[in-house]
């Protein structure tokens, strides 16, 4: 009876397994379809294939240059920022063992912002070009991402850490960068003032290909160190003497996380701005997906991100057209009334 028992336990989680990376693979699927849909929709519009041809080079000339130079280097943006922010947010939910922790609820996103806005402010010449590279964009980002995040914490415990305290705490500082970011773009170069503002909106507008290949290996680097790591989180989830009885050194492992999660979601907000909401919404579809196993949560949250992302870019580049609206207004629009109904459920935590 017993070997029974053993037995239909392995076999329920190997079919839960296999249903995760099922999952994982359609949202793969999905993600490259709306991709295409996105590079294809536009004032010159091409289909699926077309788009493929011209990616590999078997397109028009005129095919070829729309999408290597306009509209590929805006999705991969869309990708790699949606990814970045929902992986940031599964960190900080699995962490904290709290539903309502995201980058930018914890004022995480708005400490890369403010040290964004500084940076274009501090090194910008009158002819509104960078006096140093902008490959040190998402070192500036990443320096207030995880500034914040330390001060949020710190303010937040007091014999433990409740969710939320850390939740009010993080809206509080997140307000208070927010004006300070303001009070930057005021008195920095008024050319900037317009721009910053769309940017802090959340947009992947004027993405070029080297803004993502300076992205790029940034957000890869970071995946590959949290996939090792994925196991602690699984751990901290279970509760601080159960994670200790298994042997993980509480503090380290935070901190490396903690360092991971902001550097993540500092390296998208340096280049398609504080698009909100999306670290708040897509590990919590993910979960709903492939389950709680962060080995699986980590890359499919990283797909749903994706994809909130292109689609609310496109959305904002097309349904008003010919104005283009930040897609950082449609993650809010949705990410707003699912904050308030995540608070409302946890109001007696």
């Amino acid at each position: 009876m017993m070997k029974y028992a053993s037995f239909r336990t392995k076999l329920f989680s190997y079919l839960i397994d296999r249903r995760a990376v099922w999952m994982t693979f359609i949202l793969g699927l999905f993600v490259i379809l709306a991709g295409l849909i996105s590079i294809g929709v536009g004032e010159i519009f091409m289909t699926p294939v077309e788009v493929g041809k011209a990616l590999f080079g078997y397109g028009t000339e005129m095919n070829e240059l729309v999408v290597k130079q306009f509209r590929f280097p805006r999705v991969a943006m869309a990708i790699l920022a949606g990814g970045a922010l929902a992986v940031s947010g599964a960190i900080l939910q699995g962490m904290i063992r709290n539903p309502l922790a995201s980058p930018d609820i914890l004022g995480i996103t708005w400490g890369g912002a403010l040290a964004t806005i500084g940076f274009l402010t501090i090194f910008s010449d009158r002819a509104n070009a960078l006096t140093v590279s902008i490959q040190w964009l998402p070192l500036a980002s990443f320096i207030g991402a995880i500034a914040t995040g330390f001060l949020v914490f710190v303010l937040s415990y007091k014999n433990g850490i409740s969710p939320i305290r850390l939740v009010l705490i993080g809206i509080g500082l997140a307000a208070v960068l927010q004006a300070l970011t303001t009070l930057l773009m005021i008195v920095g170069p008024i050319y900037r003032a317009s721009d910053a503002n769309i940017w802090i909106t959340g947009s992947v507008h004027g993405t070029n290909g080297k803004d993502v290949l300076t992205l790029l290996p940034w957000v890869a680097i970071l995946l590959l160190v949290l996939m090792v790591y994925s196991r602690r989180v699984n751990l901290q989830e279970l509760g601080d003497d159960v994670a200790k009885g298994a042997g993980a050194i509480l503090m380290r492992d935070r901190i490396v996380l903690l360092f991971i999660s902001t550097g993540l979601a500092g390296g998208a907000v340096a280049f398609a701005g504080g698009i909100g909401f999306v670290g708040l919404m897509a590990p919590h579809i993910a979960r709903k997906l492939v389950g709680a196993s962060f080995g699986v949560l980590v890359p499919a949250s990283a797909l749903v991100g994706s994809m909130l992302v292109i689609i609310a870019d496109l959305i904002g580049r097309t349904l008003f057209s010919p104005l283009e609206v930040p897609a950082g207004v449609f993650t809010a629009a949705i990410g707003a009334p699912y904050f308030v109904y995540l608070l409302y459920r946890s109001r007696n935590l």
